[in-house]
């Protein structure tokens, strides 16, 4: 299994390029820049990156067709992937946060617990599994330098005839950001690869029988089909700042796991817990607003049993056991794990090429 690594949304473009020089010197995979709403462009960052290096793969993660017109994002991830002489990739999503702050609505399914289908105001958010395969068909198409008369789909059309002959290197490759079985099978059956969010090893197996089962359905067998899954990496050597910045961002573990809602009721103890934190879920949005990293009105021991099972985070004495769940990873089927840093990032990157990276070799 591979690793690749992502980055915050605020490394701006010469950073980028430092780690991505230094993440290709030691051995990781491929460098993922976050697509967020105010932060640096999650393509122009990577523009200092792929001319600093040679080996190591490039990409955005995730855009949406609903933010960015797949023709639109076929020019910019076919530039970059022109920049990075054939290295780019991209993870192409039906949601995200970056949505959030363009007039997405959540659907309210209980009091205070987080919405389960985004719902757009000026779109059609019931064809996200439409959206996001007709997506992944214009980027297929157009990185063939082919030219076609257009595109009609059932959610985005192309009026004028188009063709990107100027591409002339291979790729990019194109992930489906992927966690409900059906769009896990879409991604199966037509992409590259597949790149879940936050899943944890005991959710691979019905996970990886959904793309199995999309794999099956492929016109053609697919020559290297790439499983990766975002993973919150907080391990650092001073134990409390580890901790906070893991519960800082332990709302964005929670909702993802929380579609799911029997996978959180795992790390907490019946109905009574889970409703301490149905009841405050604000307050764990509130801790990564505020950057202050407290979630009131939920006991620690809830926050540290959530942390402990969505996320690798403690000191250095905890490397050993999260070392193990990367071989669980493994053992799972993944190809690569895409480990998400936060503070500090080249701190967090040498870590894992010292401790990780050495023992799935």
């Amino acid at each position: 299994m591979d690793i690749d690594i992502i980055l915050e949304p605020d490394v701006s473009p010469q950073q980028m390029a430092e780690l991505a020089v230094e993440s290709e010197r030691l051995g990781i995979r491929a460098i993922w820049s976050s697509n967020y709403h105010m932060h640096y462009d999650a393509f122009l960052a990577l523009a200092p990156a792929a001319a600093a290096t040679s080996k190591i793969i490039l990409g955005p993660l995730a855009v949406s067709p609903w933010e960015m017109h797949p023709l639109k994002m076929a020019n910019a991830i076919l530039t970059l992937n022109e920049m990075a002489g054939g290295r780019g990739m991209i993870g192409v999503s039906g949601g995200g946060g970056l949505l959030g702050a363009m007039g997405w609505k959540a659907r309210d399914d209980g009091p205070g617990w987080p919405g389960r289908e985004p719902v757009m105001n000026t779109s059609r958010p019931d064809r996200r599994l439409t959206a996001v395969r007709e997506c992944i068909e214009v980027l297929q198409f157009s990185r063939t330098g082919k030219f076609a008369m257009g595109y009609e789909g059932k959610v985005f059309e192309i009026r004028r005839p188009y063709g990107m002959a100027w591409a002339k290197s291979d790729g990019p490759l194109i992930y489906s950001c992927s966690s409900g079985p059906q769009m896990i099978r879409m991604g199966g059956r037509i992409a590259d690869g597949i790149q879940f969010s936050d899943f944890t090893p005991d959710m691979l197996p019905d996970a990886m029988a959904n793309v199995n089962a999309g794999l099956a359905k492929r016109d053609e067998p697919a020559k290297d089909f790439r499983v990766g899954n975002f993973w919150a990496w907080h391990i650092k050597k001073d134990r409390e700042a580890s901790m906070y910045e893991a519960r800082r961002e332990l709302i964005w573990r929670a909702a993802i796991v929380a579609m799911i809602e029997h996978e959180i009721i795992k790390y907490l103890n019946g109905e009574d817990e889970m409703k301490i934190v149905r009841d405050n879920w604000e307050n764990f949005r509130i801790a990564f607003r505020n950057r202050s990293g407290n979630i009131e009105g939920v006991p620690e021991d809830i926050v540290n049993r959530l942390i402990a099972g969505m996320s690798s985070a403690g000191d250095f004495s905890n490397i050993d056991q999260e070392i193990e769940r990367c071989k669980q990873f493994a053992d799972g089927g993944l190809t690569e794990l895409s480990i998400r840093l936060f503070d500090d990032p080249m701190d967090g990157l040498k870590m894992i090429a010292e401790h990780v990276l050495p023992a799935l070799r």
